[in-house]
């Protein structure tokens, strides 16, 4: 694969894109966990689902919108399910975690809907659906570069906001920080972020990416700062071990990505239980 990389564009796309979502999925994704939200990514998830096959579908019907690649479809309905999620959380607001299994209700339902329309599943839609290395375009590692350099951005400058909105929201809002416009940014750069990872893990999978490795880092961390650098560590090497393992295999790469995550989430397990037997447990966070 080393080889094919310099010669062939498709797998040149596939390995910058994965490289890209390899950071900023697990980098989002240590704030989601912290925070609580996990199950968010599924629903978004499902809720990109229902785009990409809104799109699919409009391609095949309505001659304007041929040759339109649905990742755009998929991110303005992943942002616009972010969006009702944080509507909902306000309408419950005792019951905000009832936002989530709504969202993703509707957006399964949606989406088996439109799959149902355009006459069940087809090459382009299973592709989404597991991730496909010869599906990455350069259209695709654009969207995906643009959308990595707002997240880091976002991090950057609103680290210490988003740090103690996660551990305590309270005390933030206190303090004076617009809670409210910070969670808004936050979730909608997490509904791009998982739209832009599809092509590469699978919409069924991307959840995985932004949980597994940070659950992995959570058990040997010494500090939030070392979880951060671990998650997108052991994201990176789930990411491109699993490209690889998929190109000389021929699998899906979204199920080998996740496969080497859940390793890594098993090593880290038996390596702190080996710490704590030893009597040298680290701190957790």
């Amino acid at each position: 694969m080393i080889q094919g990389i310099f010669h062939y564009e498709f797998l040149q796309n596939a390995f910058l894109t994965g490289m890209m979502i390899g950071i900023i999925a697990p980098l989002l994704g240590v704030f989601v966990v912290v925070r609580r939200l996990s199950l968010i990514a599924d629903a978004l998830s499902h809720v990109t689902l229902a785009g990409i096959a809104a799109s699919l579908l409009l391609e095949r019907n309505v001659a304007m919108m041929a040759g339109l690649n649905p990742l755009y479809l998929g991110m303005v309905f992943s942002v616009g399910g972010s969006l009702f999620i944080e509507k909902l959380r306000s309408v419950y607001k005792h019951y905000q975690e009832l936002a989530i299994p709504i969202i993703l209700s509707s957006g399964i339902g949606l989406g088996v809907i439109f799959i149902s329309l355009a006459n069940g599943f087809n090459t382009d839609l299973f592709s989404y659906l597991f991730g496909s290395v010869s599906a990455v375009s350069r259209t695709d590692l654009w969207v995906v570069f643009i959308i990595g350099i707002l997240v880091i951005l976002v991090i950057i400058l609103l680290y210490k906001e988003l740090f103690l909105l996660s551990f305590d929201e309270e005390h933030a809002k206190a303090s004076g920080i617009a809670a409210k416009s910070i969670h808004f940014i936050f979730i909608v750069m997490v509904a791009l972020v998982i739209a832009a990872s599809m092509r590469i893990v699978g919409i069924l999978l991307v959840s995985s990416l932004m949980t597994l490795p940070v659950a992995a880092s959570i058990r040997i961390a010494r500090g939030f700062k070392q979880t951060i650098f671990l998650s997108v560590l052991f994201g990176e090497v789930s990411v491109l071990g699993g490209l690889f393992t998929a190109y000389y295999l021929d699998l899906a790469p979204g199920g080998t990505i996740v496969m080497i995550a859940v390793l890594i989430l098993i090593i880290s397990i038996f390596y702190k239980k080996l710490l704590i037997h030893k009597g040298g447990q680290p701190g957790e966070r």
